[in-house]
């Protein structure tokens, strides 16, 4: 299993809209509007590293009011 965390910049006003839509989404397990430079946190998991970017490419980003996504992977030191 493998595991990101996606932070997430929306247009002004919409991080509670896109923070709904993602969590819907397969493969997410937390989504949390945030304050500070980013709007929305997203944790995320799939069985494959390619798994995971298709859920990242194909659906999150595809969520209206996104304008940017900086996705860090979870690593077990």
């Amino acid at each position: 299993m493998v595991q990101a965390y996606i932070l997430i910049q929306t247009e002004v006003g919409r991080a509670r809209d896109v923070a709904d839509l993602i969590a819907d989404l397969a493969g997410v397990v937390r989504v949390d509007a945030v304050t500070g430079p980013y709007d929305v946190v997203v944790l995320t998991e799939a069985n494959t590293v390619d798994e995971l970017g298709k859920l990242i490419v194909s659906n999150v980003q595809m969520v209206p009011g996104i304008t940017r996504t900086l996705t860090c992977s979870v690593v077990r030191l």
